[in-house]
Formats: C-alpha cells, structure tokens, sequence
C-alpha cells in the first residue's frame, strides 16, 4: 500500500454556518468502485461501508493516517471522506475561533454532505471524541447514511475539560479567564505555540460524554498506546467503561505513542476497519 498525498483528490469545498460564523470547508471524497476519485461523489450506497476519517486537535486530512485510509480505500474499492475542521489545513477560518461544538457542526454537515449508506467513522484523537458526538447526533435526525462501526485511535473525549482544564497550573488557568487564551507550548510540527481559548474550555462543557453511559448502536475498536504522553490509557479504560459490554474491543498497543503512525499501528488500524464489514 503506497501512502502519498499526490494520489489524493482535489478537495471540493462547502459552507458551514451563515454570517460571520460562516467557514469554508475543505473535503476530499473518493467514490467507491474504483481507483479514480471524484470530489463531489457521496459515499457507498451499496456492498461494503464506505470510510469517513475525522482528524485530530490540529491535525489536518493529509496526515500519514488519514493518507494511509485513502490509500486503503482505493486499494479495496471503498469510498472515503476526509475533511479539514476550520482553521486546520485546507479548510477557512482562524484556528483560534474553534470550539467542539463548532467542529461538531462541520463534521456532521460534512458526513450528511458526502455519505451516503452505512460508514465506518475513524477518528484519531480529538476525532474520537467527534465521532463519538457525531454518533450521538446521528441518532436524533434522519441521514443518508448509518453507522456501521467506529474505529477509534487514541480516543480523546472530554479532552479539554479532562487532558486540559483539570491538568493546568492555577496561572494558566488565570491567564485563560482573564485575557481569553493562553499560548500552549508546542512537542508537534514546528514547535509553534497555539492558542488554548476560554471559549474553547467553556463551550467543550456543554459536550463531555464521560459522565454517563454512551449508547452509540455500532460496534466500537478503540486502538491505543500504552506510552501515550497526552492521552493516557487510563483514559481510554474510562471510556471504555461508559460504552455497552457488546462488541467493543480495546487493544492495547504497549510500545505505541499517541501518533500510532508506524506501519505496524496503521496496519492494526486498517484490520479493524476491516473487520467492521
């Protein structure tokens, strides 16, 4: 399986909110059948599910995983979506105006957009706690498209209140109710600091999922590092803990970090959405 963003499609670009909160998104969808890709094209209609990726907490969709899945796709014949949240990669607006709830709003008019019959939902991360959301949404509306499963990849729900919020100094978490936001260090990319936002610590309240049971009505693989320096497995056993007894596998990667990026990771990733049909 070759891995490479020269085989990615052109994105196709959709609007999101109206007025000032109004942000253009960038998603790449390939049809299902065939090596060629079509930017508009919905997802499976029929035979095997079609793959919708949600991408992780400044992550954009041409990452080696989201990459590895289109390449997967092609290779088998199944349509799959990417898309980059607002201020990520490709898509418009600032990263400093993001919140859950905003995300949470683009991915699910992304997948009402583009999918179409049932969908294997891999997200990586932030992407975990969005389509743990998004199944939860999903369903309260009548869609297109189901859900046949989720593959989540160093699951982080309830990360700004959990992994953030209840980790900070009683400085920074001053500094972010007095000015607003607070400049995080960076171990990722160029090492540029971003933008931790009161907004996006008060609005990721009205999301949290760990408190209460999680019914989501699909199957569940939960892939994650025992070495994880920002999501510790302790919190992938929480969730865990909130989903039903039925069909729900974690697998314990022991020399694995939060990336899950080498090849043996992204071909346990790719067993798992495999083995979801």
């Amino acid at each position: 399986m070759t891995i490479s963003s020269a085989t990615s499609p052109e994105p196709a670009f959709i609007d999101v909110g109206g007025g000032e909160a109004g942000r253009r998104i960038a998603v790449r969808s390939r049809a299902p059948g065939g090596p060629g890709s079509t930017s508009g094209a919905p997802g499976s209609t029929s035979g095997a599910p079609g793959l919708f990726w949600l991408g992780g907490f400044k992550s954009d969709m041409q990452g080696t995983k989201a990459l590895a899945l289109e390449a997967w796709a092609a290779e088998h014949g199944r349509a799959c979506v990417r898309f980059d949240y607002s201020g990520h990669g490709e898509s418009g607006g600032a990263f400093i105006d993001g919140t859950i709830g905003r995300w949470l709003e683009e991915s699910i008019a992304v997948f009402e957009r583009f999918c179409r019959g049932p969908q294997v939902v891999i997200g990586s991360s932030m992407g975990g706690w969005m389509a743990l959301l998004l199944a939860r949404a999903l369903a309260t509306r009548e869609a297109a498209a189901t859900l046949a499963g989720l593959v989540l990849i160093a699951p982080a729900p309830d990360f700004t209140e959990q992994l953030m919020w209840n980790g900070f100094s009683d400085e920074i978490r001053q500094e972010i109710i007095t000015r607003g936001v607070w400049m995080r260090p960076s171990d990722y990319g160029d090492g540029t600091p971003y933008p931790i936002t009161r907004a996006l610590i008060e609005e990721g309240r009205n999301h949290l999922l760990l408190g209460s049971a999680i019914e989501l009505g699909c199957p569940v693989r939960i892939l994650q590092g025992a070495q994880d320096p920002d999501v510790p497995w302790q919190h992938a056993f929480a969730l865990a803990h909130r989903l039903p007894a039925e069909d729900v596998v974690l697998t314990m990667i022991q020399d694995g970090d939060h990336r899950l990026s080498r090849p043996q990771d992204i071909a346990r990733i790719m067993a798992a959405v495999a083995e979801m049909g």
